[in-house]
């Protein structure tokens, strides 16, 4: 496999490029890109990621990746993949390593000249409020294994019961933040050991809890289904399963390799090592999976709570009056059972979204009733100095991309590489003179996630709606974050 020629990509428009079928494809490729990001990604392996999982058994369409495509572990970070799952797999490396990772996005009543002279207040109690960085956890925060259990076969509901929350957060959640295939009884020792003292973390690298406000809007009426308006702020929220997750995946690639050998799944790459879906090793992985989907949105609901609590310290106004209610979360490192139309007939598919967002429709019936009228929150953050968007699910996504859209703007240097790049530089105020406040848990950290790391999100977000797979709703400007 190394010694293939380098894969060539047919431009089909403006938006959309494609692999032709060749060797041991079993579908075509389909990317998502524009000249200018086509340009961006130089030499980057992660192409070739694309051709590799298409050769995977029961793969269905297309293997796809979106716009913020990078190299990953496996699959292509911004991967799309669909399974049957009669004769399909399902693969660790087309979930990721940090299991759950998403965004939630909370809207308030608050405009954005009333928080201004305190944002900083605000960021540094956050970060005081939220532990954040590499192995950071809770000290108030021990659970046993018994109440841990409950984490993982709940998820967010678990939080709610807890007093973390309301019960109509529930609503606005991915799966009502709760996936129901989870077993808690599929994750070793040693991840519940780095799970019991890290819910309610934000963890390290690309992972934040940033203030921002609304400071455009491009389609009125759906802006006003989500309750988004002109100048109001919002705060997003982007973190995963933590340490627990990691381990999941760790764990089950190990199983994976095995798997993949007993039944006679031939790999271009050891990184797509997968099992037959209905296999014990991958329905194993499956509930082990979905339970480390549910610590990741039982982590977000609780940080969502000390937001609200830090909102109220500092602006000396209750709940009622803020008005930070969640506008919807999303996963966008996940496999998941859904029923969707392929080869003109309606199947159940094992839907692998690596670093991409579900973007259902209008009318879907697992979307909340106050959405369906107009399809499915998206939320995709930029770097911290730039913007971040809202986009709803459109009907090209349920028929081209099994409902799927991009979820961020994509990296272009490595952490290493935006280390040396940043050498010198006092990248805090720098920040500070574009008019954001940032607290991170280091100096590395900023260097790492430093704008210059991430391609142009506009340009990200054009591309996916311009091909028509979502559709622009808002644009939200930072005005200050903590980092992981």
């Amino acid at each position: 496999m190394e010694n293939r020629q380098k894969t060539e990509l047919k431009q089909l428009d403006k938006n959309r490029y494609m692999i032709e079928q060749h060797g041991a494809m079993r579908v075509p490729g389909l990317v998502y890109l524009d000249d200018d990001l086509l340009k961006v990604l130089g030499t980057d392996e992660s192409i070739r990621q694309v051709e590799n999982v298409a050769c995977l058994p029961g793969i269905v369409g297309a293997s796809m990746a979106m716009p913020d495509i990078h190299w990953g572990y496996g699959f292509p970070i911004g991967g799309v993949a669909a399974f049957d799952t009669e004769s399909g797999v399902i693969s660790p490396g087309g979930v990721g390593y940090d299991i759950n990772c998403g965004v939630r996005l909370l809207r308030s009543f608050m405009k954005v000249e009333s928080i201004k002279p305190r944002v900083g207040d605000i960021i540094d109690k956050l970060y005081l409020n939220i532990p954040s960085g590499i192995g950071s956890h809770r000290k108030d925060m021990k659970l046993s294994r018994k109440e841990l259990q409950r984490v993982l076969a709940e998820g967010a509901r678990w939080a709610v019961e807890e007093g973390y929350g309301t019960s109509e957060d529930l609503v606005y959640i991915e799966d009502n933040g709760k996936l129901e295939h989870a077993d808690p009884e599929a994750i070793s020792e040693k991840a519940y050991e780095r799970g019991k003292d890290q819910l309610g973390t934000l963890g390290s690298g690309n992972h934040f809890v940033e203030i921002g406000y609304i400071s455009e809007i491009y389609d009125q009426h759906t802006a006003d289904a989500f309750g988004l308006f002109q100048d109001h702020v919002t705060v997003m929220v982007h973190t995963g399963s933590r340490g627990l997750g990691y381990q999941v995946c760790d764990d089950y690639i190990r199983t994976m390799i095995k798997a993949s050998d007993k039944y006679g799944i031939v790999l271009p790459d050891r990184q797509l090592c997968a099992a037959p879906f209905k296999s014990p090793e991958g329905q194993k992985y499956f509930s082990a999976m979905s339970a480390a989907a549910n610590y990741a949105f039982a982590n977000r609901q609780m940080i969502t709570h000390w937001i609200r609590e830090t909102f109220m310290e500092i602006m000396h106004a209750g709940d009622g009056a803020l008005g930070l209610s969640l506008v919807y979360d999303v996963c966008h490192n996940i496999a998941k059972l859904e029923k969707h139309r392929s080869y003109g007939k309606e199947s159940m598919l094992c839907v692998h979204r690596k670093g991409a967002t579900r973007a259902f429709a209008a009318h879907s019936p697992l979307l909340p009733d106050k959405y369906k009228p107009v399809g499915q929150p998206v939320l995709v953050p930029g770097d911290m100095g730039r913007a971040s968007y809202v986009l709803c699910g459109t009907d090209k996504a349920m028929e081209e991309t099994f409902g799927s859209t991009c979820h961020g703007a994509g990296r272009v240097m490595s952490r290493s590489q935006a280390i040396r790049t940043s050498k010198g530089r006092h990248l805090q105020k720098e920040m500070e003179e574009r008019g954001i406040y940032v607290r991170a848990a280091g100096k590395g950290t900023l260097a790492e996630e430093m704008p210059e790391a991430y391609k142009d999100v506009s340009k990200v977000v054009g591309v996916v709606h311009n091909a028509g797979i979502s559709k622009l709703v808002a644009r939200i400007t930072p005005l200050g974050c903590i980092k992981g």
